[in-house]
């Protein structure tokens, strides 16, 4: 059965820091893209960051330098780190593959970050 766990979110002051966590059952994320999505209430869904099964990454202005994706081959999972942290980071935040035709997501995880 294929699914997909994150964790590592919660709550942060601005300029803070949290490392996100995907960690996959059932499949191989190190022969798979990853994608990491974030919803904030009341916004549309939106990319943060991507890594192909070569490596490249790919970021929009709003976290590039800030959000850095990386794997752990070993461990089969995928990371998020984020650092610099902003109040309009606030979101769920949703780790995502495909597997054949579907688009598999994990149940998400709160960032909050507030003073």
């Amino acid at each position: 059965q294929v699914q997909l766990v994150e964790s590592g979110g919660g709550s942060v002051q601005p300029g803070g820091s949290l490392r996100l966590s995907c960690a996959a059952s059932g499949i191989v994320l190190s022969q798979r893209a990853v994608v990491w999505y974030r919803q904030a209430t009341g916004k549309r869904r939106e990319v943060v960051a991507s890594i192909t099964v070569g490596g490249s990454t790919n970021y929009p202005d709003s976290v590039k330098g800030r959000f850095t994706i990386s794997r752990d081959n070993a461990l089969n999972r995928v990371y998020l780190q984020m650092n610099s942290l902003r109040p309009e980071d606030t979101a769920v935040y949703y780790c995502t593959t495909m597997v054949g035709v579907r688009e598999r997501w994990g149940q998400g995880t709160q960032v909050t970050v507030s003073s």
